[in-house]
């Protein structure tokens, strides 16, 4: 099983990403995603932003980790 986490973006500095996932900031590469910008939200896996993702996605992504963990 693969696991994503969304999150948003924070800053970004040449291929290296700031992000927060519920709290949590980490450096990811955002060598896959051209011209990422901060407040945008993406898919993390495997310390890589893998996709963009909208508002929606990252509630639904939520709600999934809330309901699992539950």
């Amino acid at each position: 099983m693969c696991v994503g986490l969304s999150a948003k973006v924070i800053s970004v500095k040449g291929d290296v990403a700031l992000v927060d996932s519920s709290g949590a900031k980490r450096e990811v590469s955002a060598a896959l995603l051209e011209d990422l910008e901060p407040g945008e939200f993406v898919m993390v896996h495997a310390g890589a932003a893998i996709a963009r993702i909208t508002d929606d996605d990252v509630s639904e992504t939520e709600d999934l980790a809330k309901e699992f963990l539950s």
